[in-house]
């Protein structure tokens, strides 16, 4: 994603401490990941759910993005569980 700047909900920073991910990493999933769902109705901003490598990690972030000033805000950070993703990591598997 193209962000002026990148902030981190108190939701996120929670779930990346809990999985042992670092603001670096977090941050490079924000610039260099790609897109995999996108949620244009999201309130009170559009975002999306990104997917990108944390070292060797699939990560995925939900990012929203304040369109008129284009900064971004990390909601929240995960691993994608196997079980529940394509082995790309790009589709959820039906339940």
């Amino acid at each position: 994603m193209n962000c002026a700047s990148i902030t981190f909900s108190g939701h996120a920073v929670k779930r990346m401490f809990l999985r042992s991910l670092s603001v670096t990493a977090v941050k490079t999933v924000v610039e260099t990941g790609v897109v995999v769902e996108d949620y244009p109705n999201d309130f009170p901003y559009p975002s999306c759910l990104l997917l990108g490598i944390a070292g060797t990690t699939p990560v995925h972030a939900v990012v929203a993005m304040n369109v008129s000033t284009g900064d971004c805000i990390v909601v929240t950070v995960y691993v994608p569980d196997p079980a529940r993703w394509s082995p790309d990591f790009k589709t959820r598997k039906a339940p």
